[in-house]
């Protein structure tokens, strides 16, 4: 594993992300407002592509419980991941949810349940959080997992996602901007740019920050992007780590691309991220799970497949998994 470039790290962490009272994203990134979205709805006449429910997998207790001395990664669903190594078994972005929605009776619905519920998982020690939307942070799953582990469990969030979890009881908390890092035993972990934004309600657009997470545990360096677009961060984040283990990438949610492009990749600028942040391995998320935006949900894997073969790379370079599959990776 790559010595990270500190130096570099420091420089980062000094550019400014917050200007009058909102963060923004490293790059000028057009902003879409009303407009933009009345426009989107007229041009669809407000029909999304049908829903799909895919194949599910479901892992047993003893596949989750087995030593772990190799990284392995379980796809719950949408950015959704068990990542187990070692002594630590960590989340992403968990969300068990029914709908991606303040309410459950209302908004973009789950297509496929999720491959894992609370009472399923192992013990849980970490939980990193990418940003406030809310296919990324349910409220309902994040209450079910305090219930069940309580502080066992440290909480990796944004700069600002904090006091939603404190007001919640929650206070075991890793709060960071982006190039900062906190140290655990056997690592750290690294809070890094994406090209996105936040916000749960009308009046709260981008008052927190989002982002992506780089984490250390012993050898294997992992990263997960959470929700971006394409932009100059993924070069810096190539530049400061020389490298990845495991990059968990989004591929989906990203037509029409004129509404889309600024803050969500298509599989072909997945791929360009893949290789702007060094990854030895890439594994697809954000894909098959809600349905968010126009194209068809079984599309992201094909297009990302034809990417790939565009950029001269391998299929078993950036994988696609079947909902609950494992896939474990030998570092």
């Amino acid at each position: 594993m790559n010595e990270v470039d500190r130096a570099l790290l420091a420089r980062l962490a000094e550019r400014p992300a917050f200007h009058k009272g909102r963060y923004r994203n490293p790059d000028r990134t057009p902003r879409h407002g009303l407009r933009s979205f009345l426009r989107w709805q007229r041009e669809t006449g407000g029909r999304f592509p049908p829903g799909q429910t895919f194949p599910l997998l479901t892992p047993t207790p003893q596949q989750l419980l087995a030593p772990v001395d190799q990284p392995r990664m379980t796809w719950i669903g949408h950015a959704s991941f068990l990542c187990q190594f070692r002594d630590i078994n960590l989340l992403t972005d968990p969300v068990f949810a029914k709908r991606a929605s303040p309410v459950q009776w209302a908004g973009p619905r789950r297509f496929t349940p999720p491959a894992l519920q609370v009472d399923d998982l192992p013990p849980i020690h970490k939980v990193l959080i990418s940003h406030n939307h809310y296919d990324h942070l349910d409220r309902d799953t994040v209450l079910a997992l305090h219930r069940r582990f309580g502080e066992q469990i440290t909480w990796y969030v944004p700069q600002g996602v904090g006091q939603w979890f404190r007001r919640r009881g929650i206070h075991a908390l890793v709060e960071l901007a982006w190039w900062q890092s906190s140290p655990f035993p056997g690592g750290e972990a690294f809070f890094v740019p994406a090209q996105h934004f936040s916000g749960r309600g009308p009046h709260d657009s981008n008052r927190t920050l989002w982002g992506g997470w780089v984490v250390e545990i012993d050898d294997v360096r992992l990263y997960f992007a959470g929700d971006t677009g394409y932009g100059s961060c993924f070069s810096d984040i190539g530049d400061v780590f020389g490298g990845v283990d495991i990059a968990l990438l989004p591929i989906g949610a990203y037509a029409p691309r004129w509404f889309m492009a600024p803050v969500h990749v298509d599989p072909a600028d997945a791929v360009r991220i893949h290789q702007d942040v060094r990854a030895r391995q890439s594994i697809a998320m954000h894909w098959g799970t809600f349905v968010l935006t126009d194209e068809p949900m079984d599309e992201p894997p094909r297009a990302l497949r034809l990417a790939l073969a565009e950029a001269g790379l391998a299929d078993s370079d950036f994988r696609t998994l079947q909902h609950g599959e494992t896939l474990t990776l030998n570092t």
